[in-house]
């Protein structure tokens, strides 16, 4: 049996983080930084870059609620 801790803060704003707080682990939570952090390597994203930060959201809510997000095309763990 695996125990997940609660976030204790919203780490995302609106509504959006409200529903991360309630619903998400920070297991979880530190997975998607993790994959974020392959995500803004691999596609190299300046992150002022309001396109960026928009892809970076929808990957953010498939990994979080769907399980949807993908590791970057040719992507090879080390």
């Amino acid at each position: 049996m695996s125990i997940h801790t609660a976030l204790t803060s919203q780490p995302y704003p609106g509504a959006l983080g409200a529903r991360i707080l309630a619903e998400i682990s920070q297991e979880k939570w530190q997975a998607w930084l993790a994959h974020q952090t392959t995500l803004i390597n691999e596609y190299r994203f300046n992150l002022m870059d309001i396109s960026a930060r928009t892809f970076l959201r929808d990957e953010m809510e498939k990994f979080l609620f769907t399980g949807g997000a993908e590791k970057p095309s040719g992507f090879i763990e080390k």
